[in-house]
């Protein structure tokens, strides 16, 4: 899987995430997020969502051409209003107990926010790889907001060492803070191979006469040796 990052970014790309990544969906177990949503929604939109994940569970297959819990998804932004949306989706995908194939058929025929919520809802609902796919494929979009919910907890677990790696300098090529990136510290510690692309990557903006990103020198630093109590502790550290 490559990653371009010799090319200019689009001059209008999408608008860059402000969520910080710690406060996501994906970092938010959906007990939580229930709470935080029951906390803050009106009461005409907790009835919704009460309904919604109601539906959910107790009709989680497809019915149908499409499942009334779909429906529910491209309604969310307007019942629970654009903060909150992202939240309801990733709890009505949890309810719906969506599996992979139930995963995939929402992202790829869903929106923009409706992918998002997929890449979100990933680390909750599957525990292997087989929906490492739909992260490959947002990887290759230039829409920051898909971006920096595919660097998530489940790309971290899932992606091999040279997908991770150019979904990092993808991150600094489109501008996606690396703030996104799950667990960081632990996958680029002692990342030489890291540490050679991001500096032929930081002598080629150089070269250009464009600015080094500051995530870049960030995530540079730290590819230093990894200390004994901070080395990797599964493979996904070792070339593929």
């Amino acid at each position: 899987m490559r990653y371009p990052h010799t090319t200019h970014p689009p001059k209008n790309p999408p608008s860059e995430p402000t969520t910080p990544a710690h406060t996501t969906p994906a970092h938010t177990s959906p007990a939580d997020l229930r709470a935080a949503l029951d906390a803050r929604l009106g009461g005409a939109a907790r009835a919704w969502l009460d309904q919604a994940l109601e539906e959910a569970a107790t009709h989680p297959g497809g019915h149908g051409p499409i499942s009334v819990w779909e429906l529910r998804l491209a309604e969310a932004a307007r019942r629970c209003g654009p903060v909150h949306a992202d939240a309801a989706r990733v709890l009505i995908l949890h309810a719906a107990a969506a599996d992979t194939d139930a995963l995939a058929r929402v992202y790829h025929q869903g929106t923009a926010d409706e992918r998002r919520a997929v890449l979100y809802a990933l680390p909750h609902l599957v525990t292997g790889p087989e929906a490492r796919p739909l992260v490959e494929d947002a990887l290759r979009t230039n829409d920051t907001r898909l971006l920096a919910a595919a660097v998530g907890p489940y790309a971290a677990r899932h992606l091999d060492a040279h997908q991770w790696r150019h979904a990092v300098l993808k991150c600094l090529f489109t501008g996606v803070p690396v703030d996104h990136v799950a667990d960081l510290d632990r996958r680029s510690h002692g990342d030489g191979e890291l540490a050679r692309m991001l500096a032929d990557y930081a002598a080629e903006r150089s070269a250009a006469g464009r600015p080094v990103p500051e995530d870049l020198h960030r995530v540079l630093a730290l590819t230093g040796p990894a200390s004994p109590s901070r080395r990797p502790a599964d493979p996904h550290g070792k070339e593929s």
